[in-house]
């Protein structure tokens, strides 16, 4: 999941230092502009820098935010990347923790589950003071305070949604579903006409019908603040909200429209996603982007719609984000808070989310979307939206929920997966 909802092409920027002049008076001021002029700032990253010399390679949208700092600025952004090649490497995560808390770099690419710990360690720098932090969405700002301060800003939000092929919803005489009661109907309809899996699912994403029946009321009322505020003190149980969508979820299995041990054992898209290409899964989930890639669903041979989840609020997107913090103890602070700046300007931001085609964290830079999307962008333009990370709630979100899904999968009772999730509050309120 991570390694998908963290792809971005990447590459190394050959830079030189054009040499001065040596007149002999001069050799200390020769020194402090050589030292000017290899101003550095270190970026940790999955990705690199692509080659600018390569032929009919297009540079990466977060590489040209990343120019347009090093040209205004002056300066250089080096990269460091890692990227767990298998199951028995550290994960990315592992090693940014790792190096965050040792203060190796300036700037990190963070997961959410990480913007989190390190927020809650006071690893990271408030980035509430920077211009850019001005015109963000107040999803991305709830997202991403901890303790009152912004500890990241993301280049894009990344949405989730129901992956539907709108033809076979047409054969069969059905609309496309709000509810979970809805839903449930359309399964049955596809599965009674010889459709053996209505829901092609993986591993990853089945999680986020349970973020979308169980905080659609929260994060869509008046009352979230409050109602956080009751989870992270323990006065609310955190399964309250959970089971709701693992039940829902357990009925899906019983029923058979959804596979619990393919769905187990299947990567994401490259489980279901050739059933759902060849018309044979109607249903499936996946991220934002999934619908932009040729590698994923970007070329359908019918029309795609991509909807939200089914809630007690209708269709409702799921959004997480990966984003960007700086270490509060960096070595180049004042630099990384301008490179930051700059990447994250409504400027740069326009050119990212055109060239990628993404929700802009921005509440003033808007792109055209395929028509697929707009179901989801709508929404989440309305304001309609659950949060899938959130650092302001003390159990992490994304991850657990994850994780206590794929016991469910395995054939845990609803009741033993929310005996795990008082677990988890209990554990978060220990500490």
């Amino acid at each position: 999941m991570k390694k998908i909802c963290m792809i971005l092409t990447a590459c190394i920027l050959l830079t030189g230092v054009s040499a001065c002049g040596k007149k002999e008076d001069t050799t200390v001021n020769l020194i402090q502009e050589d030292q000017q002029e290899n101003r550095v700032v270190n970026l940790f990253s999955p990705m690199e820098k692509s080659d600018p010399d390569a032929e009919n390679v297009a540079r990466a949208a977060q590489e040209l935010t990343v120019i347009m700092a090093e040209e205004q600025l002056n300066l250089t952004v080096e990269y460091s990347i890692y990227t767990a090649e298998d199951y028995k490497d550290k994960t990315y995560d592992d090693v940014c923790l790792a190096r965050a808390r040792s203060n190796m770099d300036d700037l990190y690419l963070l997961n959410p589950d990480t913007i989190q710990i390190l927020g809650e360690e006071g690893i990271l720098a408030d980035l509430s003071g920077l211009e850019s932090a001005e015109n963000l969405r107040e999803l991305v700002k709830t997202a991403n305070t901890v303790d009152g301060k912004l500890v990241a800003i993301p280049q894009e939000v990344v949405a989730y949604g129901l992956f539907v092929n709108q033809d076979m919803f047409e054969q069969y005489g059905l609309k496309l579903p709000e509810t979970p009661e809805e839903l449930l109907e359309c399964c049955r309809v596809f599965k009674e006409n010889g459709i053996t899996t209505p829901i092609g699912a993986n591993r990853w994403w089945l999680e986020c019908f349970v973020l979308a029946m169980g905080y659609a009321d929260m994060y869509n009322g008046d009352s979230t603040e409050a109602e956080i505020e009751a989870l992270n003190s323990g006065e609310t149980k955190l399964s309250s909200y959970m089971r709701p969508g693992f039940e829902f979820l357990k009925k899906m299995i019983d029923l058979g429209y959804i596979d619990a041990e393919t769905a187990y054992t299947s990567e994401a898209i490259e489980g279901e996603g050739p059933d759902f290409l060849a018309q044979k899964t109607p249903i499936v989930m996946a991220y934002w982007g999934a619908a932009n890639s040729e590698t994923a669903y970007g070329k359908p041979g019918f029309n795609m719609q991509v909807i939200g989840f089914p809630s007690s609020y209708g269709q409702m997107p799921v959004v997480s984000m990966s984003g960007y913090g700086v270490s509060a103890n960096a070595e180049h602070l004042e630099d990384t808070l301008k490179v930051v700046d700059i990447m994250l300007s409504d400027e740069a931001l326009q050119v990212f989310a055109e060239k990628n085609n993404v929700i802009s964290p921005s509440k003033n830079v808007e792109v055209e979307y395929i028509d697929a999307l707009k179901p989801l962008s709508d929404r989440i333009n309305e304001g309609i939206y659950v949060l899938g990370s959130n650092a302001n709630m003390k159990v992490e979100q994304w991850g657990n929920i994850c994780l206590v899904v794929r016991k469910l999968l395995e054939g845990a009772s609803v009741d033993e997966c929310m005996a795990e999730f008082d677990r988890l509050q209990e554990e978060s309120l220990a500490e």
